[in-house]
């Protein structure tokens, strides 16, 4: 696997660990001969791992709760020994995996960023030449004087952040830090660690935010129990988690109550209403290599992307309205189907994600094996100039949940959502500068267009 744009290349690397029942019982394996039965369980932690990590890439770890994502890490970074396979780095690595750890609380910021520093191998020279940078990435004024006990859990991780930047790295290893601090303190770091990225640095990230993964890593690893479910592009990954997060909480597929009324099954099919606007054959993409995540319970047969015209492009103006169309053959039996786009833009940031729920879109009841559910979708692009992804997906919800839907908030909400189908990457699009118009060429500076009005005075000094 031997690569010269690696940074990181590891080969069916495993972890176990004996688990003693009683610690006398570590004594006496100990003292047992060789051919005895163990006095142990063994436990892997991870077994047969194997990917690789190119320069300047940002890579994502993610999975459950002790799928072995903070193992991965510390065998990268030397703290834990592997028991097979082999860990190939190249270069100096930083970790931030547990801030602060080190750091005495008797002693004040500006003692202890020397102490750490130490222990990142830096002279007290190069201490004292990085101290104004540390000291303005920590910004926490003259506390950094003060002993490290009468900080706030905030100023204390802003410090060991900051310090483990002056490092500049060749590889960063990161386990959930980028959660620390207010929100000002965030933008700071991920301006750094984009300056890494410029400068070539590979970053690992271990994350349990499912849209930091995103919209920050190239590629992801998906571990579960140890094992490797997954390896390829971050958004894909992220949508085998969710699938394999709604197995492990036993959520049902189907909620009904057999004596509501509520679920009858309608004998009218609800798609007539859009069956005149569908677009003609040719205009679909072809979807038959993009990859579906699924559990077998929808598939998607059909995206299209048109103008006004009903046209497939994959150019609009700013401002003009593109229509997504798509269809989802449903395999088993379900209840209130919601379906969505999102769209990114090239640095994979989520500019726009909308659906049926947000739409609060007129949606069947229940749909039966066998039905397909077709979408349009029209969304006006006031959204800046440049080129975007987008990708489309199904879920349902419990006619329960679905009734009672105004009175969850946001994330309960879409707790209760099971995913069924989902295309992470569909296809991609370009939004151009207007030729035609007033204001003439943009409508706005930045991401997205905020409605609101400009009112102006004039008066007398």
């Amino acid at each position: 696997m031997s690569s010269t744009d690696s940074a990181i290349q590891i080969q069916n690397l495993s972890k176990c660990y004996n688990i003693y029942d009683k610690p006398l019982d570590r004594i006496k394996q100990l003292l047992l001969p060789k051919k005895n039965k163990p006095l142990y369980r063994e436990f892997w932690a991870l077994n047969n791992i194997s990917f690789e990590v190119k320069k300047g890439e940002t890579f994502g770890i993610i999975g459950r709760n002790g799928s072995g994502k903070s193992t991965l890490l510390q065998l990268i970074c030397r703290t834990l020994t592997p028991t097979s396979g082999e860990i190939i780095t190249i270069g100096k690595i930083a970790a931030l995996l547990e801030l602060g750890a080190g750091f005495n609380p008797e002693f004040s910021g500006i003692e202890n960023v020397y102490i750490n520093g130490a222990i990142l191998g830096f002279t007290k020279k190069q201490l004292e030449e990085k101290m104004d940078t540390i000291l303005a990435f920590a910004d926490i004024g003259d506390f950094i004087h003060q002993p490290v006990k009468t900080y706030s859990s905030g100023m204390f991780v802003r410090l060991a952040f900051a310090v483990q930047a002056c490092v500049e790295p060749d590889i960063l290893l990161i386990d959930e830090a980028l959660a620390v601090g207010d929100v000002f303190f965030r933008q700071k770091c991920y301006k750094f660690l984009n300056k890494l990225l410029d400068r070539g640095t590979s970053i690992l990230l271990v994350s349990h935010s499912m849209n930091e993964v995103e919209q920050f890593c190239n590629r992801a690893i998906l571990l579960q129990n140890g094992c490797s479910k997954f390896l390829g592009p971050a958004n894909e990954a992220v949508k085998h988690y969710y699938l394999i997060e709604q197995r492990s909480q036993n959520i049902p597929q189907m909620q009904q109550d057999q004596n509501s009324e509520s679920i009858i099954k309608p004998k009218e099919n609800p798609l007539k209403l859009i069956a005149n606007s569908w677009p003609e054959p040719q205009e679909f993409l072809d979807i038959s290599k993009i990859s579906q995540v699924n559990d077998g319970w929808a598939k998607c047969t059909g995206v299209a992307v048109c103008n006004d015209l009903g046209k497939a492009t994959l150019a609009f103006e700013q401002g003009s309205t593109a229509s997504f169309y798509y269809e989802f053959e449903i395999l088993q039996d379900i209840e209130v189907p919601a379906i969505g786009i999102l769209i990114k833009n090239d640095r994979g940031i989520i500019v726009h994600g909308k659906g049926s729920i947000e739409y609060g879109s007129k949606v069947p009841i229940c749909l039966s094996k066998g039905q397909k559910l077709r979408v349009e979708q029209n969304i006006c692009l006031e959204i800046a100039v440049g080129e975007y992804t987008y990708e489309v997906g199904l879920a349902h919800l419990s006619n329960s949940i679905y009734n009672n839907r105004q009175l969850l908030p946001y994330e309960e909400l879409y707790s209760h959502a099971i995913r069924l189908c989902h295309l992470p990457n569909v296809n991609s699009f370009t939004v151009l500068p207007r030729i035609n118009g007033e204001p003439v060429q943009l409508l706005h500076h930045g991401v997205a267009n905020l409605k609101g009005s400009c009112r102006i005075t004039n008066y007398i000094c």
